[in-house]
């Protein structure tokens, strides 16, 4: 594998291993943040493509609906994201997010890259390798211990 791709493979497993270990105190601030870190995986999900739906939203969090529709409703009144009707079934909303969510997005995956590379900047190869291995058992637990 190349060193590159190593070090996304590893930086992909990061953030997995923080949206489970988030599951654990979903209403902490990100680091640096004042934004819960549920919110800001819920930004990094609607900003990454077509407007989401809460129900699809739910999937990707891996979160309860009722959970996703309080996290919604504070998004919103945080001026975070928008609801729209969507057009091909009224009965449902889609869900985008501000100029300001956009924001504040880009804010935090910079700060993340970041702290990202420095971290890795202090690790040995063999480190890296041995992470590559070890987050996914960590990250099957965490996905084990968040749905009990």
């Amino acid at each position: 594998m190349r060193q590159s791709d190593a070090t996304d493979r590893l930086h992909d497993l990061l953030v997995e291993l923080l949206r489970y270990a988030s599951l654990l105190h979903p209403d902490r601030p990100a680091r640096g943040h004042l934004i819960p870190i549920t919110q800001v995986f819920a930004l990094h999900e609607l900003d990454a493509g077509a407007p989401l739906s809460q129900r699809e939203l739910a999937d990707r969090l891996g979160l309860e609906k009722s959970t996703v529709s309080r996290l919604v409703a504070e998004m919103e009144a945080a001026g975070l994201l928008q609801r729209e009707r969507d057009p091909d079934n009224r009965r449902y909303y889609r869900l985008r997010p501000t100029a300001r969510g956009r924001a504040a997005h880009t804010r935090m995956v910079d700060a993340f890259h970041r702290r990202y590379h420095r971290l890795i900047a202090t690790m040995t190869a063999r480190e890296r390798d041995a992470l590559s291995i070890g987050l996914p058992a960590l990250i099957r637990a965490l996905r084990y211990i968040s749905r009990e």
